[in-house]
């Protein structure tokens, strides 16, 4: 009999489902799904206009998604086969309102735009964030501290004081992988990676207390630890989506997070940036340090046993992806890229005289701030649009030396960096110009799908397939890198 790990991999735009083989971790069959109604930015599902800064989905897209998904990978599972689990990683904060059985109240509501799932860039929430770092809990030590509109508190908070009505019907704010699981298994089971990172808790102190007096906590469940199981598949979800055994479902985990394990990475020393349209920096360490301007610290947060650090750049991918539509040169975005970068590459650097900061979606490190704006300095009449790219590229290898000197100002050492994600494998330019400018060495690893690979990791140790991560890195992690070296 052959056996099978599933992983789901659930971003901003569209999930993906990858289907390994149990033993070697061979990649058998992958599937991409986009989001029915995708990001609402501008307006509901209905057309009803939302105000600036608002960015929500439907729950419903997710269990589109994991029906298509998972109906698909069964169809590559042979007769004598069998799936021994199902791993879920998810893009975060990404909270919702339900009821007490898990019912959306977008469903409930559908012209309610606090009714909706708020995406981790719904930066409308704001200024409830500021409130709460007015505050100044003690709690904010382990986020680098500050909080952030990106995080679940600012985001409740938002909610409960601007339509109480909902807010009341409210039986649990839940982050959209938890939720997942809970509609995948019967059974509520959050994810302490989940909760630690966007709702800051602590397994010492457990859940902050509450600034706004919106009773969040009575809202919120005890996470259980990432690579524990959730229960199995349901009766119902095995019948509609093909797949004849009774898999494991792992607790949920941030899709970033997942990709830590994947690409080969389980001990300290190593920055692991998951590039997507934001990015994401993560860092093992066995110390706890308060480092401040980074976006937090959580005891098993990525792998049990280590303390895992993480950082950020709001904008990254969707910088690049805003140039190349506001400025397309070939028939299509692919075109365009091959375009600039050819051409971006035959500069020196300094040559264009440009200086780019790369806060176009807000500084996440080490400001933590989402309603800063990017910039371009040194424009002139003799300016390019391919002056302008390398600006940008260079922007972003900038921003993240300033994450690197962010963690080294807080006593953590960095030998090297490891860059997942489309970026990193389709931009060789990129991950030169960042060699470049951190001085460290960049590996580029080679493994498909690195999120989506990791989610079925946490499925394999969830079900006992490995013994623990450490174990899931040496049979599945990456072996074969890509390396650039500063010059």
């Amino acid at each position: 009999m052959r056996e099978y790990l599933i992983g789901l991999d659930y971003g901003t735009e569209s999930a993906r489902g990858v289907l390994l083989e149990a033993s070697s971790g061979e990649l058998q069959a992958e599937f991409v799904h986009a989001y029915r109604h995708g990001v609402m930015d501008r307006s509901l599902k209905d057309g009803a206009r939302l105000p600036p800064e608002w960015a929500l989905q439907d729950a419903s897209d997710y269990l589109e998604a994991a029906q298509v998904l998972l109906s698909h990978l069964a169809t590559f599972v042979p007769t004598d086969g069998v799936v021994l689990s199902v791993g879920i990683d998810f893009t975060a904060s990404t909270p919702l309102p339900t009821l007490s059985d898990g019912t959306p109240l977008s469903s409930l509501y559908p012209a309610e735009p606090h009714a909706y799932v708020k995406l981790w860039k719904h930066h409308a929430a704001q200024s409830r964030a500021d409130a709460i770092n007015a505050a100044a809990g003690a709690y904010l030590r382990w986020y680098g501290g500050k909080t952030s509109s990106e995080w679940l508190p600012a985001k409740a908070a938002q909610l409960a004081l601007e339509s109480p009505e909902l807010w009341a019907q409210t039986a649990y704010f839940i982050e959209a992988g938890d939720w997942l699981v809970w509609q995948l298994t019967g059974t509520q089971t959050r994810s302490a990676c989940l909760a630690g990172y966007k709702a800051h808790y602590q397994a010492s102190e457990g859940y902050p207390s509450d600034p706004f007096g919106i009773d969040l906590l009575s809202r919120l469940t005890q996470p259980v630890a990432v690579g524990s199981s959730a229960g199995r598949l349901t009766t119902q979800w095995l019948e509609t989506t093909g797949l004849k055994s009774n898999p494991v479902v792992a607790v949920a985990t941030i899709d970033a997070h997942a990709a830590v394990p994947a690409v080969g990475v389980s001990t300290p020393g190593t920055l692991t940036i998951i590039t997507g349209t934001s990015a994401c920096h993560m860092l093992l360490e066995p110390r706890c340090l308060e480092v401040q301007g980074i976006a937090g610290i959580v005891m098993d947060g990525i792998v049990p046993g280590l303390w895992g650090y993480e950082a950020g750049q709001a904008g990254f991918g969707d910088l690049l992806n805003w140039f190349i539509r506001s400025f397309p040169n070939g028939p299509n975005d692919g075109a365009s890229f091959a375009h600039y970068n050819a051409r971006a590459a035959d500069l020196e650097p300094g040559q264009s005289g440009l200086v780019a900061l790369d806060w176009w979606n807000g500084c996440r490190t080490p400001l933590d701030d989402t309603e800063l704006s990017g910039l371009i300095l040194g424009m002139t009449l003799t300016t390019t649009p391919v002056d302008i790219y390398r600006a940008l590229l260079e922007g972003l290898c900038y921003g993240t030396r300033r994450v690197i000197e962010t963690f080294e100002s807080g006593g953590i050492e960095i030998e090297r960096l490891v860059v997942t994600g489309g970026l990193a494998e389709r931009n060789p330019l990129l991950m030169q110009l960042m060699a470049d400018v951190t001085g460290k060495p960049v590996n580029v690893p080679n493994v498909t799908h690195a999120s989506a690979r990791g989610a079925a990791m946490h499925g394999a140790v969830a079900a006992g397939v490995v013994t623990d991560f450490v174990d899931a890195v040496v049979r599945y992690g990456a072996k074969q890198y890509l390396s650039y070296r500063p010059r």
